[in-house]
């Protein structure tokens, strides 16, 4: 029996790049090449619903959602049995796939091989695998400096914890790496620089302004969980 692929086809990274960063902007659904992976379902992630989500609330029984903490009613987490694994799963599909979270449309786990983070909870070691699979590939120059911007943003993001809205867990601190990896790349040519970080949270407010006023990041959080 042959055992998983070494590698992945992440696919050249600008023209992912570009389609990651819109459809984070939009929180459109992304198109991951999964290919009957379900790591993401299976590594004890919290899944938040948001309320305008009734078609998902419809679809998932009441007794598995639960109020987000510190958001206000209608906000919903759907959280993982005692192996980690979504309800939803069964039978090694999703059982409301056409009917599944935003945040599950969304969800590419190609984001933290982008910017360099994985997982780091034991119970996130199939994710943590998946990720490190992925390869992207540089056709151009251009490419290899857009993917050193984004690890270069995930590094700046983790050192400037104090002074930024870092979130606590890797995807979304890779997703926003991704948003603002423009800060790091110079406008008049296809190289490196490192920003201050007013001009970061400038970026940031253009991005997320609901985020910034004011900046808060949980205290105490541990990376690698949703």
């Amino acid at each position: 029996m042959s055992g998983p692929p070494e590698t992945i086809d992440a696919g050249p990274f600008a023209t992912w790049l570009v389609a990651t960063d819109a459809a984070i902007s939009a929180q459109e659904e992304t198109q991951v090449p999964c290919g009957g992976c379900t790591a993401c379902c299976t590594s004890s992630q919290f899944v938040y619903v948001g309320p305008g989500e009734l078609d998902t609330i419809a679809h998932i029984p009441a007794a598995l959602l639960f109020p987000a903490p510190g958001l206000p009613a209608g906000h919903y987490v759907l959280g993982y049995d005692e192996e980690g694994r979504c309800p939803m799963l069964v039978d090694g599909g999703c059982s409301i796939y056409e009917h599944r979270p935003r945040a599950c449309r969304v969800y590419d786990c190609r984001v933290m091989a982008a910017a360099g983070v994985e997982p780091d909870l034991p119970e996130q070691e199939d994710l943590a695998a998946r990720v490190r699979q992925w390869s992207f590939g540089h056709p151009s120059a251009t490419d290899r400096v857009l993917h050193e911007a984004v690890r270069a943003a995930a590094r700046y993001l983790g050192a400037h914890h104090h002074q930024l809205p870092v979130p606590p867990n890797a995807p979304q601190l890779a997703a926003l790496a991704v948003e603002v990896h423009r800060c790091f790349v110079d406008d008049e040519g296809p190289r490196l620089v490192e920003p201050d970080v007013q001009a970061v949270l400038v970026e940031l407010s253009r991005r997320r302004p609901a985020e910034m006023t004011p900046i808060r990041r949980r205290r105490g959080a541990r990376r690698g969980r949703t």
